[in-house]
């Protein structure tokens, strides 16, 4: 079997290109786990990136199949490897050339043996990776690596010298290996499996201070944030360096002034910022307030104000100058 196979965008297959993030029905991807081949998606709509097996139904159709006269599958599977053998793959191609027997003879030297599905079957189970990046066998829960879960995602579980043994489906490696339990509803946790927050998060703190410069106030910023945003504090983080790979670094410097002044304290807010003086590159910046000549001309036109002692007059009937 080849390490990867080319697809059309068939139903049975696949659900949703999902821009890159291929959703694959849940069949076609368990027996793509379990083979262990990687699957190049054909675009919707795009005949050339098909290639020459496109035809190669129409051509068993119209070259074997058209004047034959089945009898039994047995029989007609016989007959069409007959007929493989000595005429589709002992003529040269078309367009190519080449007689694929040949070409056959080189490329299976790089093909992979077909997995024994049997033994998969009989010594070993798949289990789901739930969201909390735990495995349920047995009525209890067994810990993987924090960053294992995906959507979908399965492995390979199998008991072994009274431990259980979790495994990539594919390579086989393994993820994860406990002592078994005997009770029932437990969360056997490996600490190793609990993810060192802080040296990630420091790491992001001092790349986000350096490319800001290392502003004066951006490490008060940055602590803000830690404490009130703690859940989020990577994704905040990430937003910040977002931000200085798309915009100039004058344009994040006076949002960053602008957000510290007034005690905004979020990646968030800091982009809405960064977002307002990107499309206002010429607006004056000056103690980060909006002044008058910053405003559209309608917006500064101003309406006339009369006295206040001509209303007071009228209410008391007297004549308006």
């Amino acid at each position: 079997m080849p390490r990867e196979i080319v697809i059309d965008q068939d139903k049975l297959m696949v659900v949703s290109e999902n821009y890159g993030d291929i959703v694959f029905t849940k069949q076609f991807e368990q027996f793509r786990r379990r083979m262990g081949f990687r699957v190049y998606l054909c675009r919707a709509g795009d005949p050339p990136s098909k290639g020459r097996i496109e035809a190669v139904v129409k051509y068993l159709k119209h070259g074997f199949a058209a004047h034959r006269t089945f009898k039994d599958l047995e029989s007609w599977n016989q007959r069409c490897f007959d007929w493989l053998g000595r005429t589709a793959n002992c003529k040269p191609h078309g367009t190519t050339k080449e007689v694929p027997a040949e070409v056959f003879a080189l490329e299976k030297q790089y093909l992979r043996p077909v997995p024994a599905l049997w033994e998969i079957a009989t010594f070993s189970v798949t289990r789901m990776v739930r969201k909390d990046n735990t495995v349920m066998y047995k009525s209890n829960r067994y810990s993987v690596p924090i960053d294992t879960y995906r959507p979908g995602l399965e492995v390979q579980v199998e008991e072994e010298d009274n431990k259980l043994i979790i495994r990539d489906l594919e390579t086989k490696a393994v993820i994860a290996e406990h002592v078994l339990s005997s009770g029932k509803g437990k969360l056997i946790q490996n600490r190793n499996h609990l993810r060192d927050y802080q040296s990630g998060v420091a790491e992001l703190c001092e790349r986000v201070q350096t490319a800001l410069n290392y502003v004066p106030g951006i490490e008060q910023f940055l602590a803000v944030i830690k404490e009130e945003k703690g859940r989020y504090i990577r994704d905040q983080y990430k937003l910040i360096l977002q931000l200085q790979e798309k915009h100039s670094q004058d344009t994040i410097l006076r949002a960053f002034s602008f957000c510290h002044q007034n005690e905004l304290y979020s990646a968030t807010s800091l982009r809405d910022a960064v977002e307002y003086f990107a499309k206002n590159e010429d607006v004056a910046f000056a103690n980060t307030s909006l002044t008058a000549h910053t405003l559209p001309e309608h917006l500064r036109i101003k309406a006339n104000v009369r006295d206040i002692h001509v209303y007071s007059s009228l209410v008391q009937g007297g004549d308006c100058p």
